[in-house]
């Protein structure tokens, strides 16, 4: 595995430099678990095909952020100190999403085979699954740009090959930040109302959340293979 040598950012603002913080410090936390999590499902279950593990993942993850937004959400039904609890919970459950995504996108790349051991590409792709359709145009522009294409190649494959990838991760990142702050914003209202509605706002907005991230996920990288390469 490469050093990890963060890339310089060029994103002024307090803001945006919490945000790039967050995520870089996700993806360091989340990449090695989520190879050691690949690697002993495939141990313990030698039969379960890779498609098989892709469901588990994708259980997995909606599980986890399901939980996680329920839980911000029912803190803001205590009495008196209710909302003040959940502000600081909501930003706590947002870094705890960040890794969820992190930790899935990796898993999902290693389950397909896509070697994303350099910090650029994982910024790249666990970007790409959380923007949604837009994360995924940019690369498909990188990719038809570069005239680089590969029949039976993953457009997340494709994309880690093409020249100027700093730039890439660049444009990225400034989606990013907009697209990120602009979703848990106003998420956050919503897990901030009283009496149990947060608990069913933030449990669903998680999950529809997380629902994109899974479904980017397949337009990135493809259908699983249709077993496991040889040993």
């Amino acid at each position: 595995m490469t050093d990890r040598v963060p890339a310089k950012s060029d994103f002024s603002g307090p803001a945006a430099g919490v945000v790039v913080a967050a995520l870089r410090r996700a993806i360091r936390s989340q990449s090695g678990a989520a190879r050691t999590y690949v690697r002993k499902v495939r141990e313990n279950h030698p039969d379960e095909s890779p498609a098989q593990l892709r469901k588990r993942l994708d259980s997995r993850f909606l599980a986890a952020v399901t939980a996680s937004g329920a839980a911000v959400g029912a803190t803001a039904a205590v009495p008196g100190i209710g909302t003040v609890l959940a502000f600081g919970a909501i930003g706590a459950e947002s870094l705890l999403f960040l890794e969820a995504a992190a930790f899935y996108t990796i898993a999902v790349a290693e389950v397909q085979g896509v070697d994303v051991r350099h910090d650029r590409h994982e910024e790249l792709l666990v970007m790409t699954v959380m923007l949604g359709a837009s994360g995924t145009a940019i690369l498909a522009d990188a990719v038809g740009s570069s005239g680089r294409s590969a029949a039976g190649v993953s457009l997340a494959g494709r994309a880690l090959r093409v020249p100027g990838l700093t730039e890439i991760n660049r444009r990225m990142m400034s989606r990013f930040i907009r697209k990120f702050a602009v979703k848990r914003a106003g998420l956050a209202v919503g897990k901030l109302a009283p009496a149990g509605l947060g608990a069913a706002v933030g449990g669903w907005g998680n999950r529809k959340l997380g629902r994109t991230v899974v479904e980017t996920a397949d337009a990135a990288f493809g259908a699983p293979p249709d077993s496991w390469p040889a040993a």
